[in-house]
Order: C-alpha cells, then sequence, then structure tokens
C-alpha cells in the first residue's frame, strides 16, 4: 500500500486588480496553498457554489457582486463554515464593518511577505 500525499489545501483569491492577483498567487503558493483566481464578483459567486476551499481571499470592491455581499453568503452557507476569509481591502472603513465577519483584515497595500506569513498560519 503506497502513501498517498497529504493534498494541499486551496486557497480561492478574488480580486480584479491583476498585479494583486499575481502577488496573492505567489505568496499563497509559498504558504504551501494550491491557487485559483477569479476576477468578478460573479465568478466568484459561481465558484463557491460547487468549491469549498481552505481560504477566500476577498476584495471588497469587485465588478458585478460586491465582496461584501460574497463575504455575507460564505457567512449564511452551511457547507462554508469553516472557509478562513481574508478580507483585502484599501478602504478601512469597509474593512471596519466587516471585520466581524471576517477571519482576517488586511489593508491595502499588502505585502507579499504579509500574506504568505498570514495564510501559512491559516494553513495549520
Amino acid at each position: 500500500m503506497t502513501d498517498q500525499p497529504t493534498p494541499r489545501p486551496q486557497a480561492l483569491i478574488v480580486e480584479d486588480d491583476e498585479k494583486l492577483t499575481v502577488i496573492f498567487t505567489q505568496a499563497l503558493k509559498q504558504a504551501g496553498f494550491e491557487t485559483e483566481t477569479v476576477r468578478n464578483g460573479q465568478d466568484a459567486m459561481d465558484r463557491l457554489a460547487g468549491a469549498t476551499p481552505t481560504v477566500v481571499v476577498l476584495d471588497l470592491h469587485l465588478p458585478d457582486v460586491s465582496g461584501a455581499t460574497i463575504l455575507q453568503n460564505i457567512r449564511k452557507d452551511p457547507r462554508l463554515a469553516k472557509v478562513q476569509v481574508i478580507l483585502a481591502t484599501a478602504d478601512a472603513a469597509m474593512a471596519d464593518a466587516y471585520d466581524a465577519l471576517a477571519d482576517l483584515v488586511l489593508i491595502k497595500p499588502v505585502s507579499f511577505t504579509q500574506l504568505r506569513d498570514l495564510a501559512a498560519r491559516l494553513k495549520t
């Protein structure tokens, strides 16, 4: 009987800024996650309808469906109850408003090292 490798935890990155998606993807990969990126809120809603990632990195200001709506839907869905959500936003007031629903709140600009280290802690 051969040992199967432990599957890597999954991270869904929901961010419309292309440069930030690259940074977030690399940081999460270095922290040991498999990553997937979606660039708008509707695609995120569609993806979360069929996937249960370990972590969602979520921008609050997105095209189509807001990050706030996505966060509220994640928290209402029993299937997604264990999903950890990292909010990444430049809007400190919105961050404060949704802090209680998020596992972590990062105010942009977010450094590569900051996200990598925080994501590694969530993985364990």
